[in-house]
């Protein structure tokens, strides 16, 4: 798992010189995915937002939303194996109403659908654990976008990105230095993820699922203002059990709005007798997917720690394995 999450600087530099499938101009894209296909399409979200681009991320089943019969966007069916079933079931709906559609896949039946209905399609490489493919995702989504003239030319920011990931996994680095002291506070804790903003907030989602799946613990993430109205009330009456069990980390990116740190700095004061606030990770990087890299390699090599305190083998998912043999099971 650890040379997979190092894989991320190559992989984003893959995506380089990928050429762009001719698509046609659109402004209004449905993507659709789930696990790691899915936050590739939330991190691509968050990229195309200032361009004016709405990108909606769909995780599930069809049919369609009503809005997509009416506004007609480009899907893009994004699925690292190919044969992942909500993405194939929503594709199917996508194609009934006549939608266009493009595609992101190693092969698998989504493949197969892309040769058959002759789809414009970025194929990704191979041979990982779809979490550890992110970068190659990530990069595919943007090559899709910048063919359907929905966002400005990212290659620029895969290569800072490309680079930075590199820099951030390096044993030794500041990062991993970083990484090293958040996974040690959090060790026997369940960790809480807060972030505030277009960036931080994708990538809280980001480090709750890779501690699920590497880690093998629960996590989860939290957004704020909008904990503020709800969440932090929850504090009040089991701090006892929450002090020893819980521990909550804050990512921050320049894009958040003024007030989060405010409303931060009174939150931690409101809270931190009933819950321990182990640690904040700031953003760096000039291009917005290269901040958002920056926060993400942190949440990757802090699951990754996680796991090996623990002496947990970060890389398979036994339990989803057996839930999809379930399912299987009663088709």
């Amino acid at each position: 798992m650890l040379s997979q999450i190092r894989s991320t600087g190559d992989q984003l530099r893959w995506a380089v010189d990928q050429p762009a499938p001719a698509i046609g101009t659109s402004s209004e894209i449905l993507y659709v995915g789930m696990g790691g296909s899915g936050i590739a399409g939330d991190y691509v979200g968050a990229i195309a937002m200032p361009f004016g681009t709405r990108m909606v991320v769909h995780k599930g089943y069809g049919p369609l939303p009503l809005w997509a019969t009416k506004a007609r966007p480009l899907v893009i069916a994004a699925s690292y194996s190919g044969n992942t079933e909500e993405t194939l079931d929503f594709v199917e709906s996508a194609r009934d109403s006549g939608l266009r559609v493009a595609t992101i896949t190693t092969g698998g039946r989504l493949g197969e659908l892309t040769v058959t209905h002759d789809w414009p399609s970025v194929s990704v490489p191979s041979g990982l654990q779809p979490r550890a493919a992110a970068g190659y995702m990530i990069g595919a989504a943007l090559t899709v976008l910048r063919g359907a003239h929905a966002i400005d030319d990212q290659r620029l920011a895969l290569d800072e990105a490309a680079t930075m990931a590199d820099e951030a996994t390096a044993e030794g680095s500041d990062r991993w230095m970083e990484a090293t002291r958040i996974a040690e506070k959090l060790d026997g804790r369940i960790p809480i993820i807060y972030a505030g903003g277009p960036v931080s907030t994708v990538v809280a989602q980001r480090w709750k699922t890779q501690i699920n799946e590497n880690a093998k613990v629960p996590a989860w993430w939290s957004l704020l203002p909008e904990l503020d109205h709800n969440e932090i009330t929850g504090w009040e009456t089991m701090p006892e059990k929450t002090r020893e069990h819980l521990g909550i980390v804050t990512l921050r990116d320049r894009s958040d709005n003024d007030r989060i740190e405010t409303r931060l700095a009174h939150t931690r004061t409101l809270t931190q007798d009933a819950v321990p606030w182990v640690a904040e990770v700031n953003s760096t990087g000039v291009s917005r997917l290269a901040r958002l890299v920056s926060l993400t390699a942190v949440g990757d090599l802090v699951s990754w720690m996680m796991a090996d305190s623990a002496g947990v083998d970060p890389v398979p998912v036994a339990t989803i394995e057996k839930l999809k043999k379930l399912l299987a099971e009663e088709d």
